[in-house]
């Protein structure tokens, strides 16, 4: 083998190190699971994936033919472009790679494998052995989603072993604090805000924790747990996400809930769970673990998903909403909040907020039917409830460019959410009103009827509508024309940046803008 092909396949092994950054960062925005791994593969890499097919066919032509000094060149241009891709990746990135311990225990393989197979190379250049490595060079080289999924298998029983580590080690930690008091929450939509409302009135009277940001993964609760409960916190709120059966159980598993809140049951997911009715059976494996602890679940009856479908025998479930012990009435909201009356077991307490839209009502009143029945005296709901502030990216009301105002829903995903959050932005009268969304996503065959349904929405509030994604906007633009809605003022831009380039040229101190629904870069196309 000739000192060409070694070269060669030096400079194939370090393109394939600057491809590693992408295809990682979307294997964990895909929670590292294989199937929607290669589904990212199949719908946004796919083009490049068939260039780069071609690319291994061609390098093995020139193999065969001893073309050395060709396959270098083929080679030094694949690195070129790969570093260059790499930077772009780095610099736009939507969500960036997160060098977690997992990933460097992934990248530290991908080198040892990487400096073996030349290694090896180097070895065997003068026998056949040399020729088969070469082309696996060539093959993980140019097609590195296969050199990622091989190294994703490799790493599988070392991260399953520490992960049961940290499980064990978790449940150690809660064991050993008899008096503490773990509350779930799970929901297709309003967990997180309802976690950090329970935690803020929760801790008028209790010494409480509760997971941080959207961690609601079996992982991401055992790391609240081994770094933030100590002997003397007296709550620990635990939010349950969940994509497939299951789920929920795991978690349940791990914490074993005292008390549980189920916000809602929706199309949510529906790429995994196929339909409502297993969205509902995962959700309710929360209170079928609280029920095993002869603790309380409250269901928010309000949501059609819920009220049609649970079992109103079971004692365990607590109904909140309308014509039930736990309501609200009297409700008067604008563009700054709202004010409203909670009745919680015949106690009427008046309260205001800066929470914006009805769904944040909805989530306050669940929450605070559980904490009075806790013993937060109403004074304590009343202060605590004053005292919220819109949480990070759901309804957080911003200074934009301008001098506009950014109403930023960008954790926003679902579709009762997002019709809401429209309908907050036409209550702020008299401001030219603008929405940027890449619509929604994971809604299996309901996906398109659900954005053709927000394209709907928004045609009613908004005087311009910027959509993201040249091939995701079309159910919107579909419901755009349906309605007549003026071209001249519906844009479509190939990304959140391009978005809010458009916008920043008419963007003003009379105008408001949504910012509905910000897409992983693994859904943008």
């Amino acid at each position: 083998m000739s000192i060409y092909l070694i070269i060669s396949a030096i400079l194939l092994q370090i393109s394939l190190v600057f491809s590693l950054y992408k295809q990682l960062q979307m294997l964990q925005q895909n929670s590292y699971f294989p199937k929607r791994y290669l589904k990212w593969v199949n719908d946004s890499y796919i083009n490049e994936l068939t260039v780069f097919s071609f690319g291994f066919c061609l390098n093995s032509f020139l193999f065969l033919a001893d073309l050395g000094y060709i396959c270098i060149a083929l080679c030094a241009l694949l690195l070129f472009f790969r570093i260059l891709s790499a930077v772009r990746t780095r610099k736009k990135s939507i969500k960036k790679l997160e060098f977690t311990a997992r990933v460097k225990r992934f990248v530290a393989l991908s080198l040892v494998i990487i400096v073996a197979f030349t290694a090896l190379l180097v070895v065997f250049r003068a026998d056949k052995t040399g020729k088969y490595i070469f082309t696996l060079i060539g093959l993980f080289g140019f097609i590195s989603p296969l050199f990622v999924l091989l190294v994703r298998y490799l790493t599988a029983p070392v991260e399953k072993l520490i992960s049961l580590y940290y499980i064990n080690d978790a449940k150690k930690i809660l064991r050993k604090n008899p008096r503490l008091k773990v509350i779930g929450i799970t929901g297709s939509f309003g967990k997180t805000t309802t976690k950090f409302i329970l935690s803020r009135i929760l801790s008028e009277k209790f010494n409480t924790v509760c997971t941080p940001k959207s961690f609601n993964t079996p992982m991401g609760v055992v790391r609240t747990v081994r770094e933030t409960i100590k002997p003397s916190t007296e709550i620990f709120i635990c939010e349950m996400g969940a994509k497939r059966r299951g789920d929920i159980k795991e978690i349940c598993d791990i914490v074993r809930p005292d008390l549980g809140i189920i916000t809602s049951v929706g199309a949510q997911h529906l790429d995994t769970f196929k339909s409502v009715d297993n969205v509902f059976k995962t959700k309710f494996e929360l209170a079928d673990a609280v029920n095993k602890k002869s603790g309380k679940t409250y269901i928010f009856t309000d949501c059609e998903d819920i009220a049609s479908r649970y079992d109103r025998s079971d004692k365990s479930l607590i109904a909140v909403g309308e014509g039930s012990k736990y309501s609200v009435k009297n409700i008067k909201r604008g563009s700054l909040g709202a004010s409203f009356d909670l009745v919680l077991d015949g106690t009427v307490i008046p309260v205001t907020t800066k929470l914006l839209g009805l769904h944040s009502i909805s989530d306050i009143l669940v929450a605070c039917s559980l904490a009075a029945d806790l013993g937060v005296s109403p004074e304590e709901i009343r202060v605590a409830v004053a005292s919220l502030k819109p949480f990070e990216h759901r309804l957080e009301l911003k200074n934009s460019v301008g001098g506009s105002l950014l109403i930023d829903d960008a954790y926003n995903s679902n579709p009762v959410g997002c019709l809401e959050a429209v309908r907050t932005l036409g209550t702020f009268d008299n401001m030219k009103k603008v929405i940027i969304t890449p619509g929604l996503i994971e809604l299996g065959d309901k996906e398109y009827e659900a954005n053709f349904a927000l394209g709907l929405e928004a045609a009613k509030f908004c005087d311009i509508i910027i959509l993201v994604g040249l091939n995701r906007s079309k159910p919107m633009t579909d419901a755009l024309d349906s309605v007549g809605f003026d071209k001249d003022k519906t844009f479509v831009a190939p990304s959140f940046a391009a978005a809010m380039k458009i916008y920043s040229e008419f963007a003003d101190q009379g105008t408001v803008v949504l910012l509905e629904n910000d897409l992983p870069d693994n859904y943008l196309n």
